[in-house]
């Protein structure tokens, strides 16, 4: 798949069309002559899908979670932390992260809570969708694995989980990619503040899992219901049934359907979130800014509902930069594009 990226900045003045952003790179770096800069790196060509497995994962107790994770890369090296989306797996990143491993950094890829070997601890667990569980989530599994500093990066649950992460805990995070940008949100934002008609049809899953029969049918129909939202969510993304079926198993979690629908009916306040998240989710009720390095993405053809770059720009107050991408790039970013996504997390890196 040939990659494109016509890169909009904020904060910078050109507005360049690039293959991959060896230029942003120089131009994301602190601007004084005497601070000593690093030498530029490229990501070696990627082509999208030439990696099919991570091999054996890793289990690790992490609060409420036993959680299976990919662990690549030199134990020494800087800790990255990919996140992935609803209803995609860990093989989102199945293409970014052997480059990444590559390039020197520790690259970690947990399953979510209700996605492939990750299981609660106890059956007394709520099987709770909100935001603010997948934030603690994270916290859990960086505290379980020691790990006091990462770069963040993430698509849809996973975007939103590692902005949250990069805009209440800056002290953790090092940098951040965000696939579609700023997706933190309050349940007022969801619940009450209805959009435009051909905005809202892209979220009629939401109103389908409000339903009764909406969480019947998706436990009944789990697969076919997923890869339909891969086909609509990514409308020129030409994957196949092996790269579908390699994912899967993931969506047979048995708490898979539970969490699901718990994160959608929490979002327009049909479900009840946990009173020890209250804080949490009070503080991103305000869409606190975030002033780590930041590099958001998007495609040209992503299918689902996202916000519109230059509404999110605001948010970002410290080194920021937007990439677009063209080509036909869905929502999956990071499996369809794997070379612009590891290639922005090696260049947040420089920041």
């Amino acid at each position: 798949m040939n990659e494109k990226i016509a890169v909009n900045r904020r904060r910078f003045v050109t507005t360049t069309a690039l293959g991959l952003a060896v230029g942003a790179l120089a131009r994301f770096r602190p601007a004084s002559a005497q601070t000593a800069q690093p030498a530029l790196r490229r990501i070696p060509p990627i082509i999208p899908g030439s990696n099919t497995t991570f091999g054996a994962l890793k289990q690790i107790r992490a609060g409420e979670l036993n959680v299976g994770y990919v662990d690549m890369g030199p134990a020494t090296g800087t800790p990255v932390l990919l996140l992935h989306g609803w209803p995609y797996d860990i093989h989102s990143f199945v293409d970014v992260a052997p480059a990444l491993a590559a390039a020197g950094y520790r690259v970690l890829v947990p399953h979510l809570r209700g996605y492939g070997t990750t299981r609660f601890l106890s059956d007394a667990t709520p099987r709770n969708g909100q935001q603010a569980a997948l934030v603690a989530d994270a916290l859990n599994f960086l505290d379980a694995l020691r790990i006091d500093r990462v770069i963040l990066g993430g698509f849809d649950w996973g975007g939103r989980t590692a902005c949250a992460l990069a805009a209440l805990w800056p002290q953790r995070c090092k940098g951040l990619v965000a696939a579609s940008g700023y997706t933190i949100a309050s349940q007022d934002d969801q619940a009450l503040k209805p959009i435009a008609p051909k905005k809202e049809r892209e979220w009629w899953y939401l109103y389908y899992f409000a339903t009764e029969r909406g969480e019947l049918g998706y436990r009944q129909y789990t697969h076919d219901f997923v890869r339909m939202t891969w086909e609509l969510a990514s409308p020129k993304w030409q994957f196949d049934d092996a790269t579908f079926e390699r994912s899967a198993p993931a969506f047979e979690n048995p708490d898979h359907v539970a969490v699901s629908v718990n994160s959608y009916r929490w979002r327009l306040k049909l479900a009840q979130g946990e009173a020890k998240y209250d804080e949490i989710e009070r503080k991103l009720a305000t869409h606190p800014t975030i002033g780590v390095p930041t590099i958001t993405l998007e495609g040209d053809a992503n299918g689902a509902l996202h916000p519109e770059p230059a509404a999110y720009a605001k948010y970002f107050t410290g080194r920021y930069e937007h990439r677009q991408l063209i080509g036909g790039i869905g929502h999956n970013l990071p499996q369809e594009a794997p070379q612009a996504f590891a290639q922005a997390v090696i260049d947040v890196d420089s920041a």
